[in-house]
């Protein structure tokens, strides 16, 4: 295939994981299921490509002839956060997961931190990013000091207000502190969280930048760039990599944006891969607990599909997938640990049943442009040979 737009629907999962209790998700964390069974779901074009043919969905039909080859993706590495499950599709399996801190860090690494940002900080909790702005962000106003928080994903958030801290301070902060979350301490990702506004309405703004671990080498953007094959990335891929392997690339405002500049890409990429994160299903809706929300981001991204599909060319594989679950119908906020949908349109429609890693997907893009990763089993002959 001449070009591969990769499509992650960050969070969508669909249902939970066998060993999900070892992670503390609620019982029956299954975004989709428990969306499509909470709010009925429009989701015409996902389920004429197959996403009702992955398992029983309420209100998605099994297609009769799906459009798209179809299946799921089990997580191989222990974690269910952004960094675990974007490793795992780049062919990067865990052998530990990343370090979390669910009580807060440790205070002699907030003691290196405040000496290094020469400010103290507040906070050093667990928590919401909402809640924690709204519950420390006068505190922040008064005193000048971060707010330093966690949640159940291997994360350091620094939030600021822009008219205290001005970005180009908070980032610097952040680089000072992914430079000293190091051995123990190496947290998945450092984020930059500035928010604006007046006291009782403060709000995040778009300009969150992400601080990412370096990936190994050699996974599979490496092996791309090494072979000269052109990687256009839409969204935060960019951030959780470092920039590493990836040519053009365009941070995004939101789903819509991100769709926007899929179909830009497509009109400036001859050949190579296509890279998008669509993360307002995670970010906006999913950590919030806001079904309505989400379910209305995933009707507004199958009203996107025919314009995606439109812009297709021959030579052309689109792969639609997740990075982990974010089930906004339970109590917790946090990820959940399930496999996520696979949706392959470009080749023949044939079932892909449950593969045992997301590597799998970056296996297939390996070895359609003729590099090979450590890990994962390539479907590319299954979607594209006779």
């Amino acid at each position: 295939m001449n070009r591969i737009i990769w499509i992650v629907l960050d969070s969508v999962g669909i249902g939970a994981m066998s060993d999900w209790q070892a992670y503390g998700d609620p019982e029956g964390s299954d975004t989709l299921g428990n969306i499509a069974r909470r709010r009925p779901l429009s989701l015409p074009n996902f389920a004429a490509l197959g996403l009702g043919n992955i398992k029983p969905l309420t209100g998605i039909p099994a297609a009769a002839a799906p459009t798209a080859s179809y299946g799921r993706c089990a997580l191989k590495s222990p974690g269910k956060d952004t960094t675990t499950g974007h490793w795992e599709m780049v062919g990067v399996i865990l052998d530990e997961p990343f370090p979390l801190f669910p009580h807060g860090f440790p205070p002699e690494l907030m003691r290196q931190f405040e000496d290094r940002i020469h400010r103290s900080s507040i906070g050093n909790k667990a928590a919401s990013g909402t809640e924690i702005m709204a519950e420390l962000g006068d505190e922040h106003v008064r005193t000048g000091s971060p707010i330093v928080y966690t949640s159940a994903d291997s994360v350091f958030q620094i939030a600021a207000h822009e008219d205290v801290i001005p970005l180009w301070e908070l980032y610097q902060i952040c680089e000072k502190a992914r430079d000293l979350l190091r051995g123990p301490w190496e947290v998945g990702r450092v984020i930059a969280r500035p928010f604006t506004g007046p006291s009782g309405a403060y709000t995040r703004t778009t300009n969150r930048r992400d601080y990412a671990v370096p990936p190994p080498k050699g996974m599979l953007l490496d092996q791309l760039e090494a072979a000269g094959v052109t990687v256009y990335s839409v969204g935060k891929i960019f951030d959780i990599f470092l920039g590493r392997g990836i040519g053009p690339h365009d941070k995004t405002k939101s789903n819509a944006d991100g769709m926007a500049k899929t179909l830009t890409a497509m009109k400036e990429v001859d050949r190579g891969l296509i890279f998008t994160n669509l993360v307002d299903f995670d970010a906006l809706y999913g950590h919030r607990n806001n079904v309505e929300g989400y379910a209305s981001a995933l009707e507004e991204a199958d009203r996107w599909v025919p314009d995606l599909l439109a812009h297709r060319r021959e030579g052309d594989l689109i792969i639609f997938t997740a990075d982990h679950g974010c089930d906004p119908t339970t109590a917790s906020t946090d990820h959940s640990r399930e496999y996520v949908p696979l949706l392959v349109h470009g080749g023949h429609c044939v079932d892909l049943g449950t593969r045992g890693s997301l590597a799998d997907i970056g296996q297939t893009v390996a070895e359609n442009f003729g590099v090979k990763l450590k890990a994962g089993e390539s479907f590319l002959n299954a979607v594209t040979v006779s």
